[in-house]
C-alpha cells in the first residue's frame, strides 16, 4: 500500500479581524479551505470558547488576575448572554479530493469591547489540528469612537460589569491631558481618554512631546450610507494655553475607517 498524507490550504492564513461593530449587531466574514490531498477529508471545525476542557481550565486562577505573561489562552471577552461570540458554519463535513469548502464566520458582541477573541481549529479525521485561526473583533455602543491614550481598562474581562477607571485617577504625576467624549444626542460623557505626554528637555533646539488620537466610524451592514461622520473638539484655546496643540480640531472620517488625529504637547512659557 502507499500512504497518503491529508493535506489543505486555508485562505486566511493566522488572524480573522472581523473589524469594528455596533454592540447587539453582528457582522459575518468568509474563508475558505481547499483539499489538496488526493484523498477525501473529514472536518470539524473547533472553538476554543465552546472546548469540551474549558470548565476544567477555568479551575485555574482566573486569566484577569493573572500576568499577561502567564496568560496562555486566546479566549477573549465573553458575552453577557451566555450566547456564543464567534459562530462558523458549517463545522463538520467533508471536502473531496481537489475541492474546496467556504466557511462563514459571524461576529455577535453583546457589549462594548476592545477584546473579543477566540481561536478556532481545523481538525482533520477527529485528531489533526491541520489549521489554526484566531479570531478578533471590536464592539462599540455608537458609530463613531475615539481610541488612543493610556488603557483604562483591562484586556481580559470578568463577567462583573465594572465602571472604567477615572482618568484623574488614572494620572498619578506629569502632564497629561484627559479627554471626554461626548455625542451630541447623549447629555451624559460616554467614553474618558487619557493622554500622557512626556516632554525630554534638552540642548538643542526643543521638540514637542508627541501622541495620537484614532476617530474612527463603524461601518453599518443594515445602513449601507456613504456619509461622512463629523467630529470635533472644544475648548481648544484652553488646551493651547497649557501647551497642547491638536492637529485638526475638526474633521470628518468614512464608515469603516480610522483617521489619526496627532497631539503634541510643549511646557507653557510661564
Amino acid at each position: 500500500g502507499r500512504g497518503v498524507m491529508p493535506s489543505i490550504v486555508c485562505s486566511v492564513e493566522e488572524v480573522l479581524n472581523m473589524g469594528y461593530v455596533i454592540a447587539g449587531e453582528k457582522v459575518t466574514s468568509t474563508f475558505k479551505i481547499q483539499n489538496t490531498s488526493t484523498l477525501t477529508l473529514r472536518y470539524s471545525i473547533q472553538l476554543d470558547s465552546l472546548s469540551s476542557t474549558r470548565d476544567k481550565d477555568r479551575q485555574r486562577l482566573p486569566s484577569f488576575i493573572m500576568s499577561s505573561l502567564q496568560r496562555t489562552e486566546f479566549v477573549g471577552t465573553q458575552n453577557y448572554n451566555g450566547l456564543s461570540v464567534f459562530s462558523i458554519f458549517p463545522t463538520e463535513g467533508e471536502i473531496d479530493a481537489g475541492k474546496s469548502q467556504d466557511f462563514i464566520v459571524t461576529f455577535s458582541p453583546d457589549h462594548e469591547s476592545l477584546y473579543y477573541s477566540d481561536c478556532l481549529k481545523v481538525v482533520l479525521f477527529g485528531k489533526k489540528i491541520a489549521h489554526v485561526i484566531h479570531l478578533k473583533g471590536a464592539a462599540r455602543d455608537h458609530p463613531v469612537f475615539v481610541e488612543g491614550g493610556v488603557p483604562l481598562d483591562v484586556p481580559i474581562e470578568s463577567l462583573a460589569v465594572t465602571l472604567p477607571v477615572s482618568p484623574h485617577e488614572a494620572l498619578k504625576g506629569g502632564n497629561g491631558l484627559p479627554l471626554t467624549l461626548y455625542y451630541k444626542t447623549l447629555q451624559e460623557p460616554v467614553k474618558s481618554i487619557l493622554l500622557i505626554l512626556e516632554y525630554i528637555e534638552g540642548e538643542s533646539s526643543p521638540v514637542p512631546a508627541m501622541t495620537e488620537l484614532k476617530v474612527g466610524a463603524v461601518q453599518r451592514a443594515q445602513f449601507a450610507s456613504k456619509k461622512n461622520m463629523e467630529f470635533s473638539f472644544d475648548s481648544l484655546p484652553l488646551l493651547q494655553q497649557k501647551g497642547f496643540t491638536i492637529e485638526s480640531a475638526k474633521g470628518t472620517v468614512e464608515p469603516g475607517q480610522v483617521k489619526r488625529i496627532s497631539v503634541s504637547w510643549m511646557p507653557p512659557a510661564d
